[in-house]
């Protein structure tokens, strides 16, 4: 991924590239079939963004993630950021 790509992220969501980056690399060997692992990076991702996380999102997000088999990428860290 290129600069341009990390700075446009930090333009809509106001999170520090740097944030972004060590947040990817503390994503690279976790384990998403771990419950308590999910929750540490929506809580994680809510810290960084300065967007509260409801426990009612937070449970949906987590039976998404950890349930569903759904996968967390730079496009589910976008959007678990900009819910409101």
């Amino acid at each position: 991924m290129d600069n341009q790509f990390f700075k446009n992220v930090e333009k809509k969501t106001g999170v520090n590239m740097k944030d972004i980056l060590e947040l990817a690399g503390s994503l690279q060997n976790a384990n998403f079939k771990d419950e308590k692992t999910v929750r540490n990076v929506i809580k994680r991702v809510s810290q960084i963004a300065n967007k509260p996380v409801t426990k009612e999102m937070e449970d949906k997000i987590v039976s998404s993630i950890v349930a569903d088999g759904k996968q967390l990428d730079f496009n589910t860290l976008s959007k678990m950021i900009n819910k409101k």
